[in-house]
């Protein structure tokens, strides 16, 4: 998606575990191993687009994890009012000089390990790997991504 505003974009990275690994993509543009994720839609909550961008670029069902916490039975007598499943983190990075991104990291587990190919053009053929714990130790990641993926194998490893 094009980006929404000049100067900042909401954006989603989704930790998706299968066992013992985490899933992790060699981004098309920067050419560095991250999570599945992306831009936020104008007509979605983070939740939605979590659950979209992962359909979307490896063609897993997950099951994101955490809780809504409130009275989600309420919601027609709370003026449509909604509870959401919190990130796990939140951060922000640079993009470039003038534009950056707040992420929301979700953590989440799938049924399987067998993944498609992105349904998004400029994604096909993009490598893809479940990552064990040793393999995230010998890996060269950026930092963040090196975190997120450890504290989602401690959380959710079998």
């Amino acid at each position: 998606m094009p980006h929404i505003h000049e100067k900042i974009d909401f954006c989603v990275e989704v930790f998706i575990v299968y066992k013992d690994k985490v899933l992790l993509r060699i981004h098309d543009k920067l050419k560095i191993w991250l999570s599945v994720g992306g831009h936020i839609e104008l007509d979605e909550d983070p939740v939605q687009a979590a659950y979209r961008e992962v359909k979307e670029e490896v063609g897993l069902d997950i099951q994101i994890i955490g809780e809504a916490h409130g009275p989600t039975d309420q919601e027609e007598k709370n003026r449509g009012y909604k509870y959401l499943i919190p990130p796990r983190y939140l951060g922000k990075h640079p993009v470039n000089d003038t534009h950056e991104h707040i992420a929301f990291v979700y953590f989440a587990t799938s049924e399987s390990e067998d993944i498609a190919d992105s349904v998004l053009d400029h994604e096909q053929g993009m490598e893809t790997k479940w990552f064990t714990m040793e393999e995230l130790e010998n890996t060269e990641l950026v930092p963040n991504v090196k975190f997120y993926a450890e504290e989602a194998l401690k959380e959710l490893g079998k």
